[in-house]
């Protein structure tokens, strides 16, 4: 892969860049101390993968992310920044990852197997996202104890992998109740009641919890959203997760892409 990074201050640019060339499926690493200077080099050269922090001068990492996603659709991007205040907006971009630094070449190796899809699994699950966001196993419509469990998966699904935290969530399932301790009860009731809904069909491996971060396996699901993104198939018509109001963005996201 070919890689850039980019940060404006000097030193936690050369870390990044240590632990980005430390891994064997980087090929090369360009690394740039200004948003300007990426973009000007991305539009003339190839870029697979961006390790991007988020808080920079300039139009930021957020804004450079946009641009460099318009030059090259398929570029992943792995932000990188030493708050969580900016996860939700990274995630709203669909970012392929968010690390937190300090940034490690164990973190970033992570990431980048998680991108490769380094396991070759059996799809456990197919999740239908066009249209209504409904969930099949051998081609029957899964149940699930609460409407807020399949719910939670599809905020999940619609971060394409990338990981949440709890606030994260509650955030998006309960916007208008500000009530943090209960909401943080409520969410590991939904989480339970997932976990053993994915159980009873031995997909329990589909829903990833890594202390304090939530995400779907990608690589154990069959997804038309997914394959959307990374092939241009099957084709969107316009409507993405209808129920949820939240998945508005999303939707008007993939009208972008057609």
């Amino acid at each position: 892969m070919k890689a850039i990074a980019v940060d404006d201050e000097i030193y936690m640019l050369e870390t990044l860049c240590e632990a980005v060339s430390a891994s064997a499926d980087i090929e090369a690493v360009e690394a740039f101390s200004s948003c300007s200077a990426a973009l000007s080099y991305a539009s003339e050269n190839g870029v697979d993968i961006a390790f991007l922090d988020i808080n920079m001068r300039g139009i930021g990492g957020l804004g450079l992310a946009e641009k460099l996603m318009e030059l090259h659709p398929r570029c992943k991007i792995i932000f990188c920044t030493g708050y969580d205040e900016y996860a939700v907006s990274a995630f709203q971009l669909h970012a392929s990852g968010y690390l937190m630094k300090p940034i490690t070449a164990e973190a970033v190796q992570k990431e980048i197997d998680h991108i490769k899809g380094v396991r070759t699994a059996e799809k456990l699950l197919t999740i239908k996202c066009f249209g209504n966001f409904e969930v099949l196993h051998n081609g029957e419509i899964l149940t699930f104890k609460r409407k807020k469990a399949k719910e939670l998966l599809a905020v999940l699904v619609d971060r394409n992998g990338a990981s949440m935290t709890a606030k994260q969530i509650c955030a998006i399932l309960f916007p208008d109740d500000t009530d943090d301790s209960k909401n943080s009860a409520y969410l590991r009731q939904l989480v339970l009641d997932l976990k053993n809904t994915l159980k009873t069909i031995e997909a329990e491996e589909v829903l990833k919890h890594d202390t304090p971060y939530y995400r779907v396996d990608t690589n154990l699901v069959k997804c038309d959203y997914i394959s959307f993104l990374e092939t241009g198939k099957p084709a969107f018509l316009g409507e993405y997760m209808s129920q949820y109001s939240w998945a508005e963005d999303t939707c008007a996201m993939l009208q972008f892409k057609i």
